[in-house]
């Protein structure tokens, strides 16, 4: 453990998990509860707003900066993804120095060992992001009960934009019979609607703006879903990103949010969601809403 000094108060920041497991303990009484914030840093106001949550509702919380090589099965996205340890720490620092830090190597998460656990979600898995991405899930599986047991949480907080990895979490959370709390929390947008995520970071201000059509497009197929079919609506948003040459849509799905199976017919007693993956220059961006 190293602690930084901001104003005369200690922040405490762990690299290795043993120490950071032994603070926990040190500081844990019967009614006290761990609220908990994973993250791959290149931390935005929607990690922050993650924390602030956690906050709130917690006596204690625990942030991690991790970015966790088995759920990248694109090695150049690994190789891209920002990394951002000091202003990360900065940003965390100026929102409450009381947040506990874990920022771990790979080593220390994976002891030498860097393999995913194979995992059965009932079938979550195989739908939207996971057909795109091999692998994906059983490395977020992993590396989320790793940190799980590690920081052994009483409640921990996901962003709604990952909408599939949050149904994961909690079905992994249910399958292994873990006590954690997991709570999924609103969206946060830049102000032209735009999901924020550190992948951002790699966005032209150019790109940035006009990455304000897909939240534009979620808004429109919502309004939509009310009168038309999804498949009309999937067409009508396919044809959407064709006129637009600097998207490539990857895909855009309606699905029980249950389930995440595809809506074939409108169903009342269902909450339907629509999903979406575009890329802007090798740039993925994926973002979601409820059509409810």
């Amino acid at each position: 453990m190293f602690a930084l000094n901001f104003n005369k108060t200690t922040m405490h920041i762990f690299k290795e998990k043993e120490a950071l497991m032994d603070h926990l303990k040190s500081i844990k009484t019967p009614d006290s509860t761990i609220g908990f914030v994973p993250t791959m840093g290149a931390l935005h106001q929607g990690h922050l707003s993650l924390m602030q949550q956690s906050l709130a509702e917690n006596e204690n919380t625990v942030v991690s900066v991790f970015v966790n090589p088995t759920q990248f099965n694109n090695p150049e996205d690994l190789s891209k993804y920002p990394r951002t340890l000091e202003a990360d720490i900065t940003k965390i620092s100026e929102l409450n120095t009381e947040i506990i830090l874990y920022a771990p190597s790979v080593e220390d998460v994976y002891e030498g060992k860097i393999l995913s656990q194979e995992f059965d979600f009932d079938g979550l898995e195989n739908q939207m992001e996971g057909k795109f991405r091999p692998g994906h899930f059983n490395g977020v599986g992993t590396i989320v009960k790793r940190l799980f047991e590690i920081v052994n949480p009483t409640n921990a907080y996901f962003g709604e934009k990952d909408f599939q990895q949050l149904q994961i979490v909690k079905k992994m959370v249910k399958k292994n019979n873990m006590t954690v709390n997991v709570q999924g929390c609103a969206i946060y947008r830049e102000s032209n609607g735009l999901a924020m995520s550190s992948r951002n970071e790699r966005l032209s201000e150019q790109q940035k703006m006009d990455g304000a059509l897909i939240y534009k497009t979620l808004n429109g197929a919502k309004e939509k879903f009310k009168t038309n079919s999804a498949k009309s609506v999937t067409e009508w948003v396919e044809k959407v990103f064709e006129k637009n040459t600097s998207f490539e849509l990857e895909y855009f799905q309606i699905a029980d949010e249950t389930t995440l199976l595809p809506c074939l017919r409108k169903n009342k007693t269902k909450k339907y969601r629509a999903f979406i993956a575009v890329i802007v220059n090798n740039i993925r961006l994926i973002d979601t809403i409820s059509l409810n």
